[in-house]
């Protein structure tokens, strides 16, 4: 695959690209995920037959960038800001247009935003305020996030598919915040369900800290499959 690196609005951003890709998966990372994005893409490329790019942005401030509204601390001292919107923006205004130009064959073709973790909710909400995605992949999202599960209600997202995924240990923890994320995660995944929307909803061995590129990348390729599985059924006319 074909690598990049470059700044734009002072942002550290990169893509590997396949020669003609036919989806565009955005993921918010900190610096610490670069040493293991290989695996990602390893993945990615040996389980889906749909040739992608990957694009990857740098996160300095995790709690401060990716958190939709303010919040009081949950676990250390360190409070939630409210910086998901301008995140938000510069992917929508400066980053995807920034890729179209870098790779023209991504015109016309989807956008799937990804991640994991805080990143993973951050991705969830924008495919609520954003008509940009056409999938969202959310491995092991923090749906326990203060006013989460009251935002979702009564709301639907934007974007036509969610990929929901959990570790099956990850509720046993003394947090007790945290430690709400197995019931929110179901409650999350019924109301999606209710909608209509098309998701999933995948358990996965181990804690929060277990294999997070591969459960992300195991997110972004349902969403690439899902894609392709809704191309044939309209061409079958199923």
């Amino acid at each position: 695959m074909k690598r990049e690196e470059f700044i734009t609005c002072g942002r550290r951003c990169l893509s590997w690209s396949a020669y003609t890709p036919e989806a565009l998966l955005v993921e918010p990372i900190d610096e610490r995920d670069l040493d293991f994005i290989g695996r990602e893409l390893d993945y990615l490329e040996e389980n889906s037959d749909r040739p992608f790019a990957l694009a990857a942005f740098i996160v300095g401030d995790w709690n401060a960038e990716l958190s939709p509204w303010s919040a009081d601390p949950v676990f250390g001292k360190e409070a939630f800001g409210d910086g998901a919107g301008k995140t938000l923006r510069f992917v929508e205004a400066t980053l995807i247009p920034e890729l179209h130009s870098r790779i023209p064959s991504l015109s016309g073709k989807e956008t799937i935003l990804g991640g994991y973790s805080l990143a993973a909710l951050f991705a969830l909400w924008a495919g609520y305020e954003s008509r940009a995605f056409s999938g969202i992949a959310a491995a092991s999202p923090s749906v326990w996030f203060p006013g989460w599960m009251d935002y979702v209600k009564g709301r639907r997202p934007a974007a036509e598919k969610i990929y929901l995924s959990l570790g099956d240990q990850e509720s046993r923890t003394r947090n007790r915040v945290m430690a709400t994320v197995g019931n929110c995660i179901l409650e999350y995944a019924g109301i999606l369900s209710a909608q209509g929307v098309e998701s999933t909803l995948e358990w996965n061995p181990g804690n929060h800290f277990r294999d997070a590129d591969l459960r992300t990348a195991k997110a972004f390729r349902w969403c690439m499959d899902s894609a392709k599985m809704a191309e044939g059924r309209q061409r079958t006319g199923i």
